[in-house]
């Protein structure tokens, strides 16, 4: 009897003891966020106080895991440590499965203490360790490592091979999450329409499993910041508070820091700068507390961003340098470098030290080119300017002082109505000639813009010649593969000839309208394929002019792509269309060719010579770009290049 009372003692109390109970003659766990979402103040402490009653190796390790892994969302350092641990005794008894696991989870705190590349290399080593189905978190914390360093390209091919396995295994927490991380990368790339669509997307889902853990608070938050970015700022604040309660409620320190970095942002733009403070001074609180250093800087980059707006620049400039400090040299993320020094330089210049605010502004545009692009120089310019200015000003005050001292005011207007009388007439006869001048110069020009029309008609013409000589050949040869490049070459150089042809035909030698050139080429390959009946093209874009040297590239690009889904995209006489669309946007071009047709598949079979597709490729390196290639439905192909402006 009194061993009864001694083994529901101990049950009762393993019980209160963080999920872990005795049933049916065995130790069980219920997982937090998984089985229940009893996740109160005490859970962790409990936790890691059962552990010395678990035998089960397995059991034991899963934990462990467990424990560390949710550690982090309070200290990251005790979760660091509670998983090497974990790590140490997996090794020990060889058990490769849970060592897998571990390191995910050693991966994904190691990230967030911006280890990036000790981070990377734990998760790649467990890739082979772990099954398929369970490999969704790893390459989901994989896309966060490549996101922190600015590759965003990558971090995108990560959160597909999450969504890939997720449709696979019928994983809903694992689409969620890869929508929640597209979501959040479309956000950083300035596509917060598409961006708030994968959002949302990603709550339903964590709406339908009904728990309400780490990952559906963090996506609330990233579709915040959509919404922001879209100027719905009152629905932001609804996701940011619903954020705010679920972070308060579990205590994820690292998502209210967030979330409130964003409510400041927020607060920011609506002008209520005493809430925008507020709101950075809570996300250091929460910063502090799990001991994070990058959010630490990004709470003292808000705090800046907030006492830059209000004209507090002296404590704007104290919030980023202490944010600088805490960065360190080695940081790994430059995106979020980049804006303190950005704001360090507003700060600077409202404080008038325009030589630290030249300084930051071109610390700033090296940190941005080295993420995505170089600003234009437009910037620095001007605080070169204003600082030229301001010694300018400085001087003529000391002549100004010199002159007063002297006492020669009236010598000097008598001496300027002199000098005054005689510069009038000179400016006179100089009028005169420059008008002469100008003249000859505007007959000069009409010229010149003649013979520059005549040159590219000329070209036109010769390209014709080419294309018709192509097309001669063309018909005289047997082989279909080779008459195929025949033809492929030919529609090349007539798209080249198209761009000569606007030139002498436009009214602007130097560039072309692109919503026309893509309409009327994109009917010559259809009508070179006979495909008009049965395929369209929608140009959705604005009119846009580009000049010539970035016009051929993309018209060559476009050209490609169009002849390709023609020939694959529609086979056996199939209906459907093809989107094309060209935008400029913060001295960036963004480019998409889609169509509705078969797609490519998963394992795309190749056909023809691939010269296409090199030449693709060669083409967005010339331009100082990148691809990303969609096949959910159809075949979608992005391009983003860089616009290099003179200064």
């Amino acid at each position: 009897m009194k061993w009864i009372v001694v083994f529901l003692f101990f049950s009762i109390t393993l019980k209160t003891e963080a999920q872990v109970y005795f049933s049916n003659g065995e130790m069980k766990y219920r997982q937090v966020f998984l089985d229940t979402d009893d996740f109160g103040d005490d859970y962790l402490e409990n936790l890691e106080k059962s552990l010395e009653k678990l035998k089960n190796d397995s059991l034991r390790l899963k934990v462990l895991n467990d424990l560390g892994y949710f550690t982090h969302t309070r200290n990251l350092k005790k979760s660091l440590s509670i998983i090497n641990k974990g790590l140490e005794e997996a090794r020990k008894k060889g058990n490769v499965y849970w060592e897998g696991k571990l390191q995910v989870s050693q991966g994904a705190i190691l990230l967030r203490l911006d280890e990036l590349d000790w981070a990377e290399m734990v998760l790649k080593s467990a890739i082979e360790k772990i099954p398929e189905n369970e490999t969704w978190l790893l390459y989901t914390n994989l896309g966060y490592v490549f996101e922190r360093r600015g590759n965003l390209g990558e971090a995108f091919e990560y959160a597909s091979k999450t969504l890939k396995i997720g449709e696979k295994y019928g994983d809903e927490k694992a689409i969620a999450m890869a929508y929640s991380d597209m979501s959040n990368l479309f956000w950083k790339q300035g596509k917060p329409s598409i961006g708030l669509e994968y959002g949302l997307k990603s709550l339903a889902l964590f709406e339908k499993r009904n728990l309400l853990d780490l990952d559906f608070d963090f996506t609330l938050h990233v579709v915040g910041n959509n919404l922001i970015k879209l100027n719905r700022l009152d629905e932001a604040l609804g996701y940011f508070q619903k954020s705010i309660a679920i972070g308060e409620k579990y205590g994820f320190y690292n998502n209210l820091s967030d979330t409130y970095i964003a409510l400041s942002d927020l607060y920011n733009q609506k002008g209520d700068y005493i809430a925008a403070e507020k709101s950075g001074l809570e996300a250091l609180k929460y910063a502090e507390l799990l001991e994070n250093d990058f959010m630490i800087m990004r709470s003292l980059l808000s705090l800046g961003k907030s006492n830059n707006s209000i004209g507090h620049f002296s404590h704007a400039i104290e919030f980023l340098e202490k944010s600088i400090q805490v960065a360190t040299n080695d940081f790994g993320d430059k995106y979020y470098l980049s804006l303190v020094y950005l704001e360090l330089s507003k700060a600077y210049e409202g404080d008038k030290k325009f030589a630290k605010a030249l300084e930051a502004s071109r610390t700033y545009d090296k940190l941005k080119q080295s993420v995505f692009t170089a600003e234009a120089d437009q910037r620095i310019s001007l605080l070169q300017t204003e600082m030229n200015v301001s010694q300018k000003e400085n001087t003529i005050n000391l002549q100004e002082a010199r002159l007063e001292k002297q006492k020669i005011l009236q010598i000097f207007i008598l001496t300027l109505a002199g000098f005054l009388v005689v510069i009038l007439g000179i400016s006179y006869v100089v009028l005169v000639r420059r008008k002469k001048y100008n003249l000859l110069l505007e007959k000069q020009n009409l010229e010149k813009e003649h013979l520059l029309k005549e040159i590219h008609h000329r070209v036109k013409n010769n390209l014709e010649t080419i294309s018709s000589l192509l097309a001669l050949q063309t018909a005289k040869i047997d082989n279909k593969e080779f008459q195929g490049i025949m033809e492929e070459t030919q529609n090349r150089v007539h798209s080249i000839g198209m761009i000569h042809q606007r030139l002498y035909q436009g009214g602007n030698l130097k560039t072309i309208e692109m919503k026309d050139f893509f309409l009327n080429l994109g009917e010559y390959i259809i009508d070179t394929f006979n495909a008009s009946q049965r395929v369209s093209l929608i140009c959705t874009m604005e009119p846009l002019e580009l000049e010539i040297d970035q016009a051929i590239p993309i018209g060559l690009i476009v050209n490609e792509l169009l002849s390709n889904s023609l020939k694959y995209a529609f086979p056996n006489g199939n209906k459907g269309s093809i989107k094309v669309s060209l935008s400029e946007r913060e001295s960036h071009l963004y480019l998409q060719v889609s169509d509705n047709g078969i797609g490519i598949g998963t394992n795309p079979e190749v056909h023809g010579s691939g010269f296409g597709t090199q030449l693709i490729q060669l083409l967005t390196r010339q331009l100082d770009g990148k691809m990303s290639l969609v096949t959910n439905s159809g075949t979608e192909v992005f391009f983003e290049f860089q616009i290099h402006k003179a200064a």
